[in-house]
């Protein structure tokens, strides 16, 4: 462990390390098990390798937050213009938006789930919404569009120190997984993903991907980002426990290139700039207003697209990131706009629902 992440992890609060201390307590108790999985899933895939040798893997696995960086938070700023101004980045708790499902209040869906996840660490009298954990993925494949592209268009690349006071479950926290770890107790997660691997050839959103050809990625990672990876449903969570600072924790900023030329952009360009780390711009999505399919998300996203498009984009461009981005500011700043649509709060769904249209079928930017 560096100097900066003993410091990080020293600044945890008591309910952050009991929460950690009790998901690396649940995955201990599954380790037995999980080797001799992990063993039998090597050993019918004829891959010559120990279970502890794909398990030193993880320690350089990469830590993604995705976040869609104009959206508006509760207090009136867009996602970016907060990280700018407060060189930090918030859970749900904080900031009072979501990517998934606004569930973060006392006593709703998410505070739920933390309490099973976590003991109850975070409903401990004193705990403050800023100690609550922020969400990400951990990207064993190197996707170019970070580990959860459902829940942002942009991500942060987080700095390796950071997986030390992450805890991990296979699939997403809302779904009550069994499947939990920290990078030092990883046994069972890896054991499940090998388990679905085996069962379907599908891995972390892509096809074709056999137990062997996981196991050769995770000892000989990519050193640079692959293709996009469109990992809607299927990918490892990751919760990090503590202060997500900017300055500290972010390795990279990856951002689509859709922001490229506007506000939004530059503000996430000057953030780069002001905290000392790189802006990559990853490959992007676009679609054809007329191809959003009316199957993958329901028959109300294609109506929905074309007023979008009617009412914010030139004739001829393409959905993008950016322009569903400022649909859902509109909605936001203007509800008497959308108001014949019915609840604000199911168009807000129905434009996330239009971004994971456009990850799935959209098309790189310049193809």
């Amino acid at each position: 462990m560096t100097a900066t992440s003993e410091r990080r992890a020293a600044a945890l609060t008591p309910a952050q390390t009991a929460a950690v201390a009790y998901v690396r307590s649940s995955a201990v108790v599954e380790r037995p098990a999980a080797l001799a999985t992990i063993a039998r899933h090597l050993t019918t895939a004829d891959v010559g390798h120990r279970p502890e040798q794909l398990l030193g893997a993880i320690g350089s696995g990469q830590l993604t937050v995705n976040f869609h960086p104009d959206r508006l938070c509760a207090d009136g700023r867009t996602v970016a213009a907060a990280l700018a101004e407060d060189g930090v980045y918030r859970s749900q708790f904080v900031t009072g938006i979501s990517n998934g499902g606004l569930t973060a209040y006392p006593g709703g869906d998410r505070d739920r789930w933390e309490h099973r996840m976590f003991d109850g660490a975070y409903q401990r009298p004193g705990v403050t919404p800023a100690q609550r954990p922020t969400y990400g993925g951990l990207n064993l494949l190197n996707h170019a569009d970070g580990a959860c592209p459902r829940f942002g268009s942009c991500h942060l690349r987080l700095r390796p120190a950071v997986l030390s006071r992450a805890t991990f479950c296979l699939g997403d926290s809302h779904l009550g997984p069994e499947v939990v770890g920290t990078a030092d107790a990883f046994e069972a997660v890896l054991a499940g993903l090998l388990a679905g691997v085996a069962a379907t050839g599908d891995c972390l959103g892509r096809a074709g991907t056999g137990v062997a050809a996981l196991a050769r990625t995770l000892l000989d990672p990519p050193t640079t980002p692959g293709a996009v990876g469109r990992a809607l449903d299927d990918y490892v969570e990751a919760q990090v426990h503590g202060t997500l600072d900017l300055a500290y924790d972010v390795e990279e900023l990856v951002v689509d290139p859709s922001f490229a030329g506007t506000p939004t952009g530059t503000t996430l360009e000057s953030i780069a700039e002001r905290f000392g780390f790189p802006l990559r711009w990853h490959p992007g999505f676009v679609l054809a207003v007329d191809q959003v399919d009316a199957e993958f998300r329901g028959p109300a996203i294609p109506v929905l697209a074309a007023r979008v498009h009617r009412e914010f984009a030139r004739a001829g461009d393409p959905v993008d990131a950016a322009l569903i981005g400022r649909a859902a500011a509109s909605v936001v700043a203007e509800p008497h706009r959308w108001a014949d649509r019915g609840p604000i709060a199911d168009t807000l769904q129905h434009l996330k629902q239009l971004w994971h249209v456009l990850v799935r079928f959209g098309t790189p930017y310049g193809t």
